[in-house]
This record gives structure tokens, sequence and C-alpha cells, in this order.
């Protein structure tokens, strides 16, 4: 069974970021979502856990940041190219999300930045891998 990620994510308004995810090009798993959760599939590999406040906090004790006002991580989605970079920017900003900075060309990697609903960022990018490293300084690649 090939290894999963699961990123758990605090929402205010489940329904409100059910649809967003859904237009970024999510598909919701009702299998494992209810009226507190909604699994998020991005990939065969990497899904998107909503988690309303309530239920989200029975896993921690700590409190739960403000993803408007502090940055508590940022997603970075690899796209195979920059129309499709451009595409899920479009419909990240059409469904409520925020643009966080304009896009960075690189020649060699391009990216966007945005936010979904509750402030939390996400970076789809398109890479040539083989230009970018090209572009380094020998053994400068991180």
């Amino acid at each position: 069974m090939p290894k999963m990620v699961f990123v758990n994510l605090p929402v205010e308004n489940l329904d409100r970021s059910v649809a967003f995810y859904e237009a970024i090009g999510c598909t919701k798993d009702p299998r494992f979502s209810n009226d507190q959760a909604a699994m998020m599939v991005w990939s065969d590999t990497i899904s998107f856990m909503l988690l309303t406040h309530p239920f989200y906090q029975g896993f921690t004790s700590k409190p739960i940041a403000d993803a408007h006002a502090v940055s508590q991580a940022l997603f970075a989605l690899s796209f195979d190219s920059r129309a499709e970079v451009d595409a899920i920017m479009e419909a990240a900003l059409a469904a409520g999300g925020r643009e966080h900075h304009p896009p960075e060309d690189l020649g060699f990697m391009y990216s966007r930045a945005f936010e979904d609903p509750d402030g939390h960022g996400f970076g789809p990018m398109w890479m040539d891998v083989e230009a970018a490293l090209s572009a380094m300084p020998q053994n400068q690649a991180a």
C-alpha cells in the first residue's frame, strides 16, 4: 500500500470549505465525511481532512491558530503546466479564496499563491526540474 498524507485543517464553516475544495479539484469521500469532518481527496495519496473547530480541538490541547493572522503552514501543489497553475488559481479566487501574492515566474519555475476561506495558504506551482537544477550554483539545491 502506498504511503498516504492526510492534512488536517480546522475550518469555520464545513459546507463552505467543502465547496471551495471541490472547486479547486478535490473530491469529497462520503465514507469519511459527516457533519463534523469531510475528507477531500486531492490525489491517490493525499487528502485534506476538513474538521470543524470543535472536532479539531479534540485532537490537540493547543489553541487553533487563526490562519488569517498567523502562518502555520504553506502547502505547495505541483502541476504539469503553467496553464494548470493559472486554472487552479482562478478556480480558488472564484470559490472565495484570496490571492496571497502576485505570480512568480523564474523561467524554470512558475508559482502563484492563494488562501482558502479559512486562511490556509497554498502555492500551486510548475517546475522544470532539470532547468531548475541547472540554474542553481553547484551543490546549492535545497
